[in-house]
Formats: structure tokens, sequence, C-alpha cells
């Protein structure tokens, strides 16, 4: 029934949600010269920077792959993670003035933040495939299983940002505790350097983090040209549907609180 009443809000609510997305675009984009390019641009010169730093300074390598894709794909992957997880945290807080005069699915707002990074996100796409064709890497026909990876991404993401919207209109200190977690989270992820320099008996740790399956099941593809295995697609599947329904379960059990709170 719960369900049931979050698709039918979903259709009802769809031009608010329009909206809202819409005017995150303006907010973002307002006076910028660039505009919506920035959203091209920032993967490749974060990947630039890093690509030099760690590969010149600290020596990390990918033998058998470039390292530029290697990074730009971890990269987008976990820069939309970081940032729509961050938008949703702080949705509920910053919309009170509008959750206080009408009545609003209280959920719009994390899923508005989510399906706006989630924009960006397609956007980055490009850069990394032009990457792609101008390191040689090539394509394959296992690209056409990508959307699978992006659309476990986003539920994990949106299940994360409903968990942290939720925590953050009770605790404002979760602002800034999630910030110290999600630098601690860059690193424990293998975007910049490959999973097999950590030692053994720590990779079964790193394997416990959601994020490095997302991006281990694009690289599999897109720098190995393997389709992912039935443990990582199960992995991918399973993770993201768990944190999507513990997200939705804790926010529909808290949303009637929130009005004292904001």
């Amino acid at each position: 029934m719960f369900f049931k009443n979050i698709i039918a809000n979903f259709k009802k609510y769809s031009f608010l949600l329009q909206q809202l997305i819409s005017r995150d675009f303006k907010v973002k984009y307002k006076r910028s010269v660039l505009g919506v390019l920035w959203s091209l641009l920032y993967p490749v010169l974060n990947m630039a920077v890093m690509a030099l730093v760690f590969s010149n300074i600290f020596k990390f390598s990918t033998p058998g792959v470039n390292y530029l894709v290697y990074v730009l794909s971890g990269l987008i992957m976990f820069n939309y993670f970081s940032e729509a997880s961050n938008l949703a945290m702080s949705s509920i807080v910053a919309n009170f003035s509008l959750i206080n005069k009408i009545y609003i699915p209280k959920y719009i707002f994390p899923l508005s933040k989510c399906l706006f990074v989630g924009i960006n996100f397609l956007l980055t796409l490009i850069p990394l495939y032009i990457v792609i064709f101008a390191t040689g890497t090539g394509i394959n026909i296992y690209h056409l299983v990508l959307p699978y990876a992006y659309i476990c991404l986003f539920m994990f993401t949106l299940g994360m940002g409903l968990i942290l919207a939720t925590i953050s209109v009770f605790l404002r200190d979760m602002f800034y505790i999630y910030s110290i977690v999600l630098t601690l989270w860059t690193y424990l992820t293998p975007i910049m350097y490959d999973i097999a320099i950590i030692p053994a008996k720590f990779q079964l740790i790193l394997k416990l983090n959601p994020m490095y399956h997302y991006i281990d099941f694009i690289r599999k593809i897109i720098l190995y040209h393997q389709m992912p295995s039935a443990f990582t697609f199960a992995v991918c599947g399973i993770s993201s549907v768990i944190f999507l329904v513990i997200g939705l379960v804790a926010f529909k059990k808290n949303q009637d609180k929130f009005i004292y709170y904001v």
C-alpha cells in the first residue's frame, strides 16, 4: 500500500518535481558564463588533476588498462553519489518554508535532488565516452548493460539520501559529520588506485562498500570488455534495494515529526 501511494503521488506531483529540478538548475548555473558546460568540464578537469598527482607523484597505475579512463569512470560514479546524497540530506531543512505552508509529499524533495544530479550525471557520460574513444579503449556490446549499474546507483543514493534527510532534521550536526564520512568514503573507494595494491586481508573490508561494486561493474565492461559476474549483478541489485527500502521506511516513519524540528 505504501509503495502504491508513492507511485500515485509521483504521478500527481510530477509537475512540482519538474519545477524543483528546474529551479535547481537555474540556481546552480546562475551567473555562470559556461553554465551547463561545467557538467562536462568538471569531471575532465578533476580527472586530469588526479591523474597527474596519482600517476606521476604517487606512481599509481592500472596494468593493462588506460589510467585516465580508470579514474574518470570511478569519479563520475562517486561524484554523483557524493553530490546527490549531500543535496538530498539538506533538502527537507532547506524547504521548510514550503513544507510549512502546503501539503506536499516530503520525499519529493530528496527525490528531486537525486534526479537533478542524475541529469548532470548523464551529461558527464559525454566526456567519459570522449576519453574512451580518444584513448583507444573502445566500446563493446556489454555497454548495453551499463544502465543496470546506473539504476542501482540511483536507488542506493536515493535510499542514503532519505536516511540522511531524516537524521539531519533531528540532528543538524549530521551536515558536518557526513562531510567527514564522505572524505573517508572517498579514500576507501578504489577511484584513484587499483584494489590489487591493498593487502588481501583488507580487500574484504573495502568490498563491503557498495560503491566499490557499482564502480567495479562499469569498469569490468568499459575497461576489461567483460560481462560482470552474476555475483556482481546480485550485490549491486540487492544492496541498492536494501538501502532504498530502509530509506523509505525510515523516512515514512519519521516524516510527520519533521514539522516540529525544522
